[in-house]
């Protein structure tokens, strides 16, 4: 558990409750997915089936509010999928993780709580597939000056060239590394875009994750995906999820 533990702290908006599951490998119905995840996702999210919204559970994400608010995708938005807005665990440490190499910290500030400090305000959804038996994604939307935003991306572009060979990361005293990191292909209709795969490990337990950041003017869409019910498959943001998301955001204005 402390394993696991460690990789929350490390892939913390991943590790969500997108299929309702318990510490204990049994499946936990009613649960709402939780966008900082919980320590016993991982371990008991296998062949558990996407729970309905509970109404005495977990609040669902807010359609008011600020116009980051109103931009952030809420349940409804996507036929097939679970979202929620459901507090950070009261486990899940905050902050920032740091890289051990200067030229990964931005691949290591985008799994933090937002995508880098620069960020004015970061709004977190957490969303679980009920089409795709465990696929999980983290969705954020971020805003920023436009020069801030645009220079995040750029950081993110030379992080990803740059560390290919993987980079250790560090928060609340607790470290694992990012293998294997590489550029993909993956289209956006934003102004601009990245897109890189990573393994994510921890004291022997690892994850596959798509990461997708998306600038539209001076606001950052961050996206992470993985499959909780098997973690060492391949996966993709879904393109619905990037594309509703960016619609949600021009409407919002």
């Amino acid at each position: 558990m402390k394993a696991r533990a460690t990789l929350v702290a490390l892939v913390p908006a991943l590790l969500i409750a997108a299929v309702g599951c318990s510490s204990t490998d049994t499946p936990a119905t009613g649960r709402s997915p939780d966008p900082k995840g919980s320590e016993g996702t991982a371990a008991g999210a296998a062949g558990a089936p996407a729970a309905s919204p509970d109404p005495s559970g977990p609040s669902p994400a807010k359609t008011g509010g600020t116009r980051l608010e109103r931009s952030a995708l809420a349940q409804g938005d996507l036929p097939g999928y679970q979202i929620s807005a459901q507090g950070k665990n009261p486990n899940a440490p905050d902050g920032q993780p740091q890289a051990d190499k200067k030229a990964c910290q931005p691949l290591a500030d985008i799994m933090g709580d937002k995508p880098d400090p620069a960020a004015r305000e970061t709004v977190n959804r957490g969303i679980g597939s009920q089409k795709q038996m465990g696929l999980a994604v983290s969705a954020s939307v971020s805003s920023y000056s436009e020069s801030d935003a645009k220079a995040l991306i750029a950081r993110l572009k030379a992080a990803v060239a740059a560390c290919g060979t993987g980079f250790a990361a560090t928060v609340d005293r607790q470290t694992g590394s990012y293998r294997d990191v590489r550029a993909v292909d993956y289209r956006t209709s934003g102004d601009e875009s990245v897109s890189w795969t990573t393994t994510a490990a921890a004291q022997g337990v690892s994850a596959q994750v798509h990461l997708v950041v998306v600038r539209e003017g001076a606001t950052v869409v961050r996206l992470m995906a993985l499959n909780v019910a098997a973690a060492q498959q391949k996966t993709q943001v879904p393109q619905e999820v990037t594309d509703k998301q960016l619609e949600k955001i021009g409407k919002a204005g």
